[in-house]
């Protein structure tokens, strides 16, 4: 019997766990990324995270804080620097959308996945408006409610 092969979406989308239970999702845009050799091989490798990252508009441009790729392990004295910023590549009326959602104040850019399309790498971007606790409580305690629901129906049907 072949051994099974690894899940290849797994290690080629790298999601932000903490943007959902933190912000409100409101408009989401796939960006392009600006990205050195070194850092699409480690990005296929699995080796990035996102989930301290974020969005920032620096004269017309949007640029990628915080987004953390591992070095290159067989790199040379070329290899990247980890934590770089990196610019988002997205259309003008996009760039203009974003810009004026972060001018009116109460909103983030915020980096949901980045993932692979075709051979190259995306970054799904979104304009999200902060939770409170109590918004985030309201949550957990709907998931529960629904989870226990679920549990019902499922020892009812079996």
């Amino acid at each position: 019997m072949a051994a099974q092969k690894k899940d290849a979406k797994r290690y080629t989308e790298i999601r932000n766990a903490k943007a959902l239970r933190d912000y409100f999702v409101n408009e989401r845009f796939e960006a392009g990324i600006q990205l050195r050799g070194t850092e699409v091989k480690s990005i296929r490798a699995g080796k990035a995270q996102i989930n301290d990252a974020f969005g920032r508009m620096e004269h017309g441009e949007a640029w990628l804080h915080g987004a953390h790729i591992e070095q290159y392990a067989f790199g040379n004295i070329h290899n990247h620097d980890a934590r770089r910023i990196r610019k988002l590549l997205l259309h003008r009326h996009d760039l203009r959308k974003i810009q004026l959602a972060l001018d009116a104040g109460g909103r983030a850019l915020v980096p949901l996945r980045m993932y692979f399309k075709g051979a190259l790498v995306k970054v799904e971007v979104a304009l999200g408006t902060g939770k409170k606790l109590f918004d985030k409580r309201d949550v957990l305690k709907k998931k529960a409610e629904m989870r226990e629901v679920n549990k019902a129906l499922k020892f009812r049907r079996g």
